[in-house]
């Protein structure tokens, strides 16, 4: 009965890769797209799933492979979709948390009604000071015994709830101590429940794609249809254990080789105080979590010792200040923490589509100023969010260029603040210029390399005083057209 609704038929005819894909990095498999566009035509079938998705739902695909040979596809949809876990298209949750007369049900209820005699405004002091600590003492009980209940299996057979899998997975004590539980809501996005399905039914995970449906969530830059990777404070933990004993491909991270970044990175200006140098697509600014190169260690190889003020994310290309003196590394973070250090960055943006239904119209020569605080979504790190209650004061200049015969335009920018993320999210969510960069793999859509550039940058020599300025015009090849 369970294979009639959850395993369904894939009207496309692909072969499938020999590696499942990496969850956290990947480009969507031709397979996994026409899982989704079945999936999609499904919910906007159904009016009561596509009224409650529309508002904005992570969906997600797992192509599988029967015993048998058959090829298909499981599909999923994190959290609850019309205040249910249990539509029948989609595959059921790992545990099944709203059964009305279940243990987490009874004991949510329980808590309400403490809920509302705390409210209830009659009772003294001391009766509220009890009650207080019973609700407190019952959450956490709760809390301590649904992350229990979710017991996940992984490519070897072995099962582990996540009170485990969160200890397992934080080695030192600092992160035991930092996340002792997992969030709210763990085990309940696509992911897991994809592949306890496949799992628990014998079934061959070949290729796995999340995506998004509706509107995108305020602070957020989500685009309908558009793939993303598993969020990274919630499922990079219990998918590190689920997919343990199969074949996956690494995470990929565009980074370049030693001889090309060796190559590539360029000095633009060297005295005894600084450098300036043209940093490539691809190369770190700083040793970072993966095994390769990056503007500091091919500096110091050349140079000995040398400090870095300021950074470029890997992706993004263009002109770096580099100290080779003490005095002169604390002479430009000043510089930067006072802002009067001038960085001006170029972009090709993306054709704005039908989720960005207030994009700014844009022409020559038009510009502005986009102002909005940002602070990092600490259950899905890098990606930063907008919050106008809670961030941090971001604002960025942006002037427009050109605009293509592609749709795309071109456009300077010029960051007013530092914040991570700043030009990407303001150029990407809707209350900005409402369209991503190109090859923004976080906010947009994943391409050959993301199209920003710092292309300009004019500072005070530490010792000197003199102003230097310095320009590295933008190349974005064929993505440029």
């Amino acid at each position: 009965m369970w294979l009639s609704m959850h395993f369904h038929e894939l009207n496309c005819v692909s072969e499938p890769p020999l590696r499942l894909n990496n969850p956290f990095s990947y480009e969507a498999h031709a397979l996994c797209r026409e899982a989704a566009r079945q999936v999609m035509d499904y919910v906007g079938g159904e009016p009561l799933l596509q009224a409650d998705a529309a508002h904005g739902k992570m969906l997600g695909v797992l192509v599988v492979r029967q015993p048998c040979g058959r090829v298909g596809f499981l599909a999923a949809y994190s959290g609850l979709l019309a205040g249910r876990n249990d539509w029948p298209y989609f595959v059921p949750p790992v545990f099944d948390a709203q059964q009305p007369d279940g243990h987490f049900k009874q004991t949510e209820a329980y808590i309400s009604s403490l809920n509302a005699r705390l409210d209830s405004g009659s009772l003294t002091e001391a009766e509220v000071q009890v009650l207080r600590q019973e609700r407190r003492q019952l959450s956490e009980a709760l809390q301590l015994w649904l992350f229990g209940q979710y017991r996940v299996l992984n490519g070897r057979g072995e099962q582990k709830d996540l009170i485990a899998i969160w200890r397992d997975y934080h080695q030192s004590e600092r992160l035991r101590q930092r996340y002792p539980l997992p969030p709210g809501g763990s085990g309940d996005c696509c992911g897991p429940k994809l592949l306890q399905h496949a799992y628990e039914h014998g079934l061959q995970p070949l290729q796995i794609a999340e995506f998004w449906y509706g509107e995108s969530p305020r602070g957020e830059v989500r685009h309908h249809g558009q793939f993303y990777p598993a969020c990274r404070g919630k499922c990079r933990p219990i998918l590190s254990f689920m997919l343990q004993g199969l074949d996956v491909e690494p995470e990929s991270a565009a980074a370049l080789s030693g001889e090309q970044a060796g190559k590539a990175l360029r000095v633009v200006y060297a005295d005894e105080q600084l450098l300036v140098v043209a940093k490539p697509s691809g190369l770190l600014s700083v040793p970072g979590r993966i095994d390769a190169p990056s503007v500091a260690s091919l500096l110091a190889d050349r140079y000995g010792r040398v400090l870095l003020p300021h950074r470029l994310d890997m992706d993004t290309s263009g002109l770096m200040v580099v100290a080779r003196t003490d005095e002169a590394y604390k002479h430009l973070q000043r510089q930067f923490y006072a802002r009067t250090i001038y960085k001006r960055y170029v972009a090709l943006l993306e054709t704005p589509g039908a989720e960005s239904p207030a994009a700014p119209l844009l022409e020559v020569g038009s510009q502005g100023i986009v102002a909005l605080p940002l602070r990092p979504d600490p259950l899905d790190r890098p990606r930063q969010v907008v919050d106008h209650l809670h961030g941090k004061a971001a604002e960025t200049h942006y002037e427009v260029l050109a605009l293509l015969p592609s749709g795309r335009t071109l456009v300077a920018l010029t960051p007013r603040t530092g914040r991570t993320h700043q030009l990407r999210l303001h150029c990407a969510h809707a209350e900005g210029l409402g369209r991503p960069i190109v090859g923004d793999n976080l906010y947009g859509q994943a391409g050959v390399r993301l199209c920003l550039h710092a292309a300009g940058l004019c500072f005070q020599h530490p010792v000197t005083g003199r102003q230097l300025a310095f320009s590295e015009p933008y190349d974005f090849g064929e993505q440029g057209d």
